[in-house]
């Protein structure tokens, strides 16, 4: 393996490592999280399992930006054609409010129609997640070379094998990373669910807070971190295979 290969790997491995041990056996780090608190404060957050707040953290990010992936996805695909390019604007305005709208104002506006729990979460996720996965789309499909559309039509392709098989294969990287930057961003905005009572690390985090613990606090902090760190490596590999070579 070459040198630059394996110094990736071993950056990815390391926070893997570290979200295995604490997932699974969280304990064996407490005499590292006993410095923060007195001898008489519990170091490790015991209300709730790391791996059921991992697999709930990990549930409502996973499902909110798959459903706003889909829905940029068409959106950017419309926009990009003939009969939907003079809506563009207005889908970008639209997309545009969901990540300008705190998600906390979206948590308090979603409740009282929806409840406490998972759901106004995914609401907020989703509406600030559209944006760079929209945005890449449009970009990525807009830059497709005339040429390549050209010789598409040439060897006889309607508009929709045009789409699939030319079109969003070249716009695949860009698509990828606007999902990347989504996944990111929302690993660390679910935290906030926990104030609705959605479970996740921002349970840990206001427990923290609340009790004044910063072991907790940090604790909650840290696998929010490696959760986007570990994530974010592996799909901006993902977008290197998919790119086409220099």
């Amino acid at each position: 393996m070459k040198l630059p290969a394996a110094r990736s790997w071993l950056s990815l491995g390391l926070p893997v490592l570290l979200l295995l041990i604490m997932t699974v056996n969280i304990e064996w780090l407490e005499p590292l999280f006993r410095q923060l608190v007195d001898e008489r404060t519990p170091a490790i957050y015991a209300r709730d399992s790391v791996f059921n707040l991992l697999f709930w953290h990990l549930t409502a990010v996973l499902l909110a930006i798959a459903a706003a992936t889909l829905m940029a996805l068409l959106a950017g695909i419309w926009v990009t054609r003939a009969s939907g390019r003079e809506f563009l604007p207005l889908a970008r305005a639209i997309a545009n409010l969901g990540q300008t709208f705190p998600p906390v104002a979206v948590l308090a506006l979603a409740v009282p129609a929806l409840g406490f729990g998972l759901t106004p979460t995914l609401v907020a996720l989703f509406l600030y997640g559209m944006l760079p996965i929209y945005e890449n789309t449009v970009t990525g499909l807009q830059q497709v070379p005339d040429r390549v559309r050209e010789a598409a039509r040439g060897m006889g392709m309607n508009a929709r094998q045009q789409l699939w098989s030319v079109e969003l294969p070249l716009a695949l990287p860009l698509i990828v990373a606007g999902i990347r930057i989504s996944l990111v961003i929302s690993i660390g905005t679910a935290t906030i669910g926990s104030t609705v009572a959605a479970k996740g690390f921002g349970e840990v985090i206001i427990a923290g807070l609340l009790t004044d613990n910063m072991a907790y606090v940090l604790q909650g902090g840290i696998m929010v971190a490696l959760m986007a760190i570990v994530i974010d490596a592996l799909l901006q590999r993902l977008e290197r295979r998919l790119s086409p070579p220099q």
